[in-house]
């Protein structure tokens, strides 16, 4: 495996798109293009395959893969890699959850890359019992891929602000989905008992106004900065150790979500035979080539 960048710095970043050709219409391709990124890991897609144009199969050079959920218009996640990986591997091998097209890994090397879309429950009591029930099926699959002696960071749209400087109204919101005390504690649960490293807050342990990731469409929210924070990377301690920088971009919105980037100093190793583990039982996909 190359080394990714001159300076060896590895920069990963994750966006919920809120629909993959609306962003598109407002200027995401041109701005990941600049971003020179390694990986871009990507939510909420709203798309199925016959809706992606070329341009979205091979975006700016990089090579693409999708995860779409089976509904049309709903869910769905990809992953940007500047370097072909070794292995993609779909879904989690939970059916209810697969079908919806949550989870999205790569394998580079030592280097585990996950994009994720954690189930919203804001819209029903039907969708809350969904959102635990996702909660409580992932948990064990966090402890195994943490275990597993890989460098692993997950990306995405977790849906659940952890802490109260996560949030502006976070007094307001404690019996709402997302801010929810159970939600809270596992996210407690994740980060201190499955080995798990919140790596925005490693670095910025005390960040309020500019760690905000998300802004209701109502009442000018983002105008007004009345944010969550719901896009986190969380990474295993050996690769979040090696981070250097983050930022949230929200000078150009792409969609209610702003892309936080992160820059490791961490350069993957050699490519190993892939074995796909237990913590990872869903399906493989044959890796393919960009479009120069």
């Amino acid at each position: 495996m190359p080394i990714w960048r001159e300076n060896s710095m590895l920069r990963i970043i994750t966006l919920n798109l809120n629909g993959i050709r609306s962003a598109w219409s407002k200027g995401v391709l041109p701005w990941v293009a600049a971003q020179s990124a390694d990986v871009v890991c990507l939510q909420e897609l709203k798309a199925q395959d016959a809706d992606l144009s070329d341009e979205m199969r091979a975006p700016a050079g990089l090579r693409a893969y999708y995860h779409c959920a089976e509904k049309k218009g709903y869910s769905g996640v990809g992953l940007w890699c500047r370097q072909c990986p070794d292995a993609v591997i779909e879904g989690t091998g939970n059916a209810e959850f697969d079908a919806e097209g949550r989870y999205l890994r790569a394998d580079f090397g030592r280097l585990s890359v996950i994009s994720l879309y954690l189930p919203s429950g804001s819209s029903s009591p039907e969708r809350q019992a969904a959102k635990f029930r996702f909660m409580e099926i992932f948990y064990p699959l966090l402890v195994e891929l943490a275990q597993l002696g890989r460098d692993v960071v997950i990306c995405g749209d977790w849906n659940i602000a952890h802490q109260e400087i996560d949030l502006k109204n976070w007094k307001g919101n404690r019996k709402n989905s997302g801010f929810l005390p159970e939600e809270r504690a596992w996210v407690s649960r994740v980060l201190s008992d499955a080995g798990w490293c919140d790596v925005y807050r490693r670095l910025h342990p005390q960040s309020t106004d500019e760690c905000y990731t998300w802004w209701s469409n109502r009442g000018q929210a983002r105008a007004k900065n009345v944010g969550w924070r719901l896009d986190y990377q969380l990474a295993t301690a050996a690769l979040a150790v090696t981070a250097r920088a983050v930022t949230v971009y929200k000078t150009q919105r792409f969609s209610d979500h702003a892309p936080p980037s992160v820059d490791y100093a961490y350069a993957p190793g050699a490519a190993e035979p892939f074995a796909a583990p237990a913590a990872a039982p869903g399906k493989k996909l044959k890796a393919s080539a960009a479009k120069p």
